[in-house]
């Protein structure tokens, strides 16, 4: 079964918040293009994972998404998660992705935290996850997060590095390499992302692996049709970031 446009969420009562009508509202305009998306590469729904990107956004706004719908919810800074996340443990069923740049040092945090670690680009990284699910109980996925543009600002692992990153992975007992990630240069033009997510794909059949992670609120339609597995969606959903206070 291929996607359908979802139907229009149905008019909001006095009871519903203002801000979860808007995000239902948000969440509807993203399930439309992403409908389109799937109908148009003939691919289903249950195909994509769909993670709202959350940093910057309070543990109530979170909550008003998993009302609205949502269960992935992606982080970029571990303490500003650490901080939201006791007031989040009611969500049942709710996944949360840490979708930024790891540093070692934070691994042992992140492990409780997150199920899915998306920005693995060191072997050194997927051990210290790897002990540290170990001590926690706990088994991770991991995505290895592959430079393909020449920004001195994008971090990741070379693709010629894949290999051996993957062998580092399978020798730990307590996290998996599931798939690659990448971003690419941010453009209002989507179409100059799809070379990057085309050689993401070609490197994820070339090792095997099923999952991508590629596309945000700007080029998710293009990562889609090269493969896309997970999105990672915040503007579209949540409008701009709230600016830092003085």
């Amino acid at each position: 079964m291929f996607a359908l446009v979802p139907l229009r969420p149905p008019l909001y009562n006095s009871v519903l918040t203002p801000l979860l009508s808007d995000v239902a509202e948000r969440l509807y305009s993203v399930e439309s293009r992403l409908a389109r998306a799937l109908a148009h590469s003939r691919r289903p729904r249950s195909g994509i994972t769909l993670v709202a990107v959350t940093k910057k956004f309070s543990a109530s706004t979170i909550a008003v998404a998993y009302e609205a719908g949502l269960r992935d919810f992606g982080e970029n800074y571990v303490q500003e998660f650490a901080a939201k996340h006791p007031s989040l443990s009611g969500l049942t069923g709710a996944r949360f992705h840490f979708i930024g740049h790891l540093q070692s040092n934070k691994a042992r945090l992140a492990a409780g935290l997150f199920d899915t670690i998306h920005a693995v680009e060191s072997p050194k990284l997927i051990e210290r996850l790897d002990a540290s699910a170990s001590e926690l109980g706990r088994r991770l996925d991991l995505l290895i997060e592959v430079k393909l543009s020449g920004e001195d600002s994008k971090t990741g692992a070379d693709p010629s590095a894949i290999p051996e990153l993957l062998e580092t992975a399978a020798r730990c007992a307590n996290v998996s390499v599931i798939g690659l990630m990448t971003m690419p240069p941010w453009s209002t033009d989507a179409e100059l992302s799809r070379p990057y997510f085309q050689r993401l794909a070609a490197l994820a059949r070339a090792h095997h692996l099923a999952h991508l992670s590629m596309g945000m609120s700007n080029d998710f339609e293009v990562a889609i049709e090269e493969g896309a597995t997970i999105i990672r969606v915040g503007t579209a959903l949540f409008g701009p970031r709230p600016k830092p206070t003085a």
